[in-house]
């Protein structure tokens, strides 16, 4: 696990640039320049320390990398090579040269990486299937710079904002695909490479991999083969980013199956397994479940109570450190809880992945039964009459809301009932949002293409969900927590074998009756404590009422009431004002919810863009 950053025809402050990534490498910082390329890689050392330095060079190829492909040695085997190394950097290198471009397909990893080829003067860059490594890049046509981290690429560069990404960002929650809040920068999308001629530095991105033709795909495996495909997988699956490492694994521990499955099955390779859970005083404290697991497998297990005493100290730190307005306020548990795990090891396994794969969400249920992307005109009208009479629910949790939301989904037609379904922020009240009215078309295209294909309901929101969800939010959130801490973090249930088996399954093996993560489920009765099995979804959840009410309301007030807020231009200014006085007919989840997002946005605005 690393941090990389370099340029074409730009000078760089190679200092302002270790200081700002150090976090992620602090073990060593080296830079490679040649011609108008540099190349510079800070390296957190896992696997092969002695023998892993980066850059590294074979023949006529340079690479700095970000991450671990955890079955570097199958590939090795399966192509002879003879590497003067154990580490999985020489087997990209090798594999590149043999395979090029094709050389992705082999690997289970994560990663984020650069080569550079001194016979064609160019680089390859490429990101993992699912997107859990980073890589941002500026490009003008003539310069070329790109970095793990956004907050590092400001600091080099003088960069605009780019207005209509940020409109994106607060009607949806977090940045589409390559979107990013600045002119000329983008993210290298999920599953994709590019080439980039050193003469002629302009990029056209590819994608290599995509969830969508699994999900084309039908498995003929009827469900005890499903079962035990599934058990060998996350089996291998853990075993490799178990031994795939030179430093201790631990556990991450939040008190659901897909955590608890990863946990007991990584015990199997690990027989001293320390794990971690978050423990806080609310009512979705799920500390007592993930200590049925730890006391199961006797694994060495850290409590780790967070009383947010020093939230109002803490919050502006954890938001800045994505370098981007990041709404998704679980960052904050999971940034508490990477920071007290970095001080037992360095390598942590995660659960990550597993709703988005298996279909752990509660609103999976009615897509499983109806594909509400195309709702009849009947159903439309009615769910229509209905929401309008309903009152907006208060709790998320309760039975009340799943029926008030059903009814909004069903009254909604195509783009709409998706933003609506997932991180639901200002839908129906998209009237009181300044901007342009195509800033979601490119959104709207990629979701037409999947409304219109072949896949059942849930195969279609469960797609959705992994390349924008997981991708955009979920995974950044965690890369950011855990690499803030020189942490990284290991998610078995996004491998290669996974990800490219599981979507095939029948929705039947997902969503049985109102019972979501079926086969998941039923493999945890092998592993699990049976309190564990049939608990609904939560991990790591946090009072966000509670602290725009309570604890943080004076500082967000200051950031978002003044009439010079900068996120007065994406929001009407007396809304705002009306949300926040609770003069406006909304629920309490949905009100902390906008209320966040334009904090998170003020912050980033203030603290990080303007700060220079």
């Amino acid at each position: 696990m690393c941090g990389i950053a370099g340029s074409i025809n730009a000078p760089l402050d190679i200092p302002l640039l270790t200081k700002d990534l150090f976090h992620r490498g602090p073990d060593e910082q080296t830079t490679f320049a040649e011609d108008d390329l540099i190349l510079h890689h800070h390296r957190l050392a896992i696997l092969d320390i002695a023998g892993g330095k980066q850059p590294m060079h074979f023949e006529h190829l340079t690479i700095i990398f970000n991450g671990e492909i955890y079955n570097h040695l199958e590939v090795r085997a399966k192509y002879s090579f003879r590497c003067n190394t154990n580490s999985d950097t020489e087997t990209i290198l090798r594999a590149y040269d043999k395979l090029g471009a094709k050389c992705l397909d082999d690997f289970d990893g994560m990663f984020a990486f650069v080569i550079y080829d001194k016979k064609k003067k160019e680089i390859f860059i490429a990101r993992d299937r699912a997107g859990k490594k980073p890589l941002y890049y500026y490009n003008d046509g003539k310069r070329f710079i790109f970095s793990s981290e956004l907050g590092a690429l400001n600091n080099q560069l003088s960069l605009q904002i780019d207005v209509e990404h940020l409109q994106q960002y607060v009607r949806m929650g977090y940045f589409y695909k390559s979107s990013t809040p600045y002119k000329n920068v983008w993210e290298l999308p999920a599953g994709s490479y590019a080439y980039v001629s050193m003469q002629h530095p302009e990029i056209k991105v590819q994608r290599w991999w995509d969830i969508h033709s699994y999900y084309k795909q039908s498995s003929a495996d009827d469900f005890n083969e499903a079962l035990d495909k599934v058990d060998r997988l996350l089996h291998q699956a853990v075993k490799r980013r178990v031994e795939s490492s030179d430093l201790e694994v631990g556990s991450f521990l939040s008190g659901g199956i897909d955590s608890g499955l990863v946990t007991a099955i990584a015990k199997s390779y690990n027989p001293a397994l320390r794990t971690f859970t978050v423990s806080f005083d609310s009512e979705y404290d799920e500390a007592p479940l993930a200590k049925l697991v730890a006391d199961r497998y006797q694994t060495h297990h850290s409590e780790i109570k967070i009383s947010f005493d020093n939230l109002l100290n803490d919050v502006e730190t954890i938001l800045c450190n994505y370098g981007e307005p990041f709404f998704d306020s679980s960052a904050i548990p999971s940034y508490y809880v990477s920071r007290e795990a970095r001080k037992y090891l360095t390598v942590i396994l995660n659960g990550d992945g597993g709703d988005e794969i298996f279909g752990g969400y509660r609103r999976y249920v009615p897509f499983a039964k109806y594909d509400f992307f195309k709702p009849g005109l009947f159903v439309k009208g009615l769910a229509s009459t209905a929401h309008a009479v309903l009152p907006a629910p208060n709790s998320k949790k309760s039975k009340y809301n799943f029926v008030y939301r059903l009814a909004d989904l069903a009254s909604k037609k195509g783009l709409a009932t998706y933003l609506s379904s997932t991180i639901d922020i200002f839908e129906d009240y998209e009237k009181y949002l300044k901007g342009d009215s195509n800033i979601l078309d490119e959104v709207g295209r990629d979701f037409n293409c999947i409304n219109s294909s072949s896949l059942s309901g849930l195969q279609k929101i469960m797609n959705l969900d992994f390349d924008n969800i997981l991708a955009g939010n979920l995974l950044v959130k965690m890369d950011i927590a855990t690499m803030a801490h020189s942490l990284e973090g290991r998610s078995p249930l996004l491998s290669k074998e996974v990800l490219e088996y599981v979507p095939s399954m029948p929705d039947k093996f997902k969503i049985a009756g109102r019972q979501t993560k079926y086969l998941l489920r039923k493999l945890a009765e092998k592993y699990l404590p049976a309190e564990l099995i049939n608990q609904p979804k939560r991990g790591f959840e946090i009072p966000l009422k509670k602290w725009v009410d309570g604890q943080l309301n004076p500082m967000i007030k200051d950031y978002i009431l003044p009439a010079g807020a900068y996120c007065r231009n994406f929001v009407d200014a007396s809304f705002l004002d009306n949300i926040w006085n609770r003069k406006v007919k909304v629920g309490d989840e949905k009100r902390a919810k906008m209320i966040w997002s334009l904090f998170a946005l003020e912050v980033w605005h203030r603290k990080v863009y303007g700060k220079k």
